[in-house]
């Protein structure tokens, strides 16, 4: 077999190959989020748990806010869109989805307008490209006690130690001791003490931290 021949036959079976969830987080990692990779003030974290874990969210890139990116593939569902949503509103505080062309037209209809929609395709060539059809905003709905569940409770303990808080309500049980954060600190204060407690984790889900360059 020639290398024209060779060439061809492997750029067929890239266009071949249906676009699942990894070949899209893949892409989305290398030509979308690079920026937020190489950073060193950014945390791209993979299957981050919200609400303690009730729903997970694809890709989580945490800086100055918190945002998601779920990934519906070809073969995806879109079953759990609606409660995937209800969870993602009040815990992320933005949110984009990245779909295929299977998915576009009832994930535009179904989103809020708050929420970004990224349409990813294979090029010519077997290569994966990403459209922009509507744009992430800052997302208005953000419930800043679901927000604070991000928070492991000695995390929470810490941060409302230096705070000020009594040793009595530091041993509240953990729902009071996110209500108290939420009446001392506002959104953006809440987002940085989250940031910096998960950049301070050794462990994560009994495994070693995961990768600030999204490994």
């Amino acid at each position: 077999m020639t290398q024209t021949a060779t060439r061809r036959d492997r750029s067929t079976r890239r266009l071949d190959a249906p676009l699942n969830d990894q070949v899209i987080r893949k892409g989305l990692l290398e030509k979308r989020l690079r920026g937020h990779v190489r950073s060193a003030n950014t945390l791209v974290i993979h299957e981050l748990g919200l609400a303690h874990a009730r729903r997970r969210i694809d890709l989580a890139v945490i800086n100055c806010v918190i945002q998601g990116f779920e990934i519906k593939s070809a073969v995806d569902s879109l079953a759990r869109l609606g409660d995937q949503l209800e969870t993602y509103s009040q815990s992320l505080q933005k949110l984009t989805m990245v779909v295929t062309d299977r998915h576009v037209a009832p994930v535009m209809e179904s989103v809020p307008t708050w929420c970004g929609v990224i349409r990813t395709h294979r090029g010519l060539r077997g290569g994966l490209g990403f459209e922009t059809l509507q744009p992430a905003r800052r997302n208005p709905m953000v419930d800043r006690f679901v927000l604070a569940h991000l928070l492991w409770r000695n995390e929470a303990q810490s941060i409302l130690a230096q705070l000020g808080a009594s040793k009595a309500e530091l041993h509240a049980p953990r729902a009071a001791l996110y209500e108290a954060l939420v009446e001392m600190l506002n959104e953006t204060q809440l987002t940085a003490h989250i940031k910096v407690a998960m950049t301070q984790r050794q462990v994560w889900r009994d495994r070693l931290r995961p990768s600030l360059c999204g490994g």
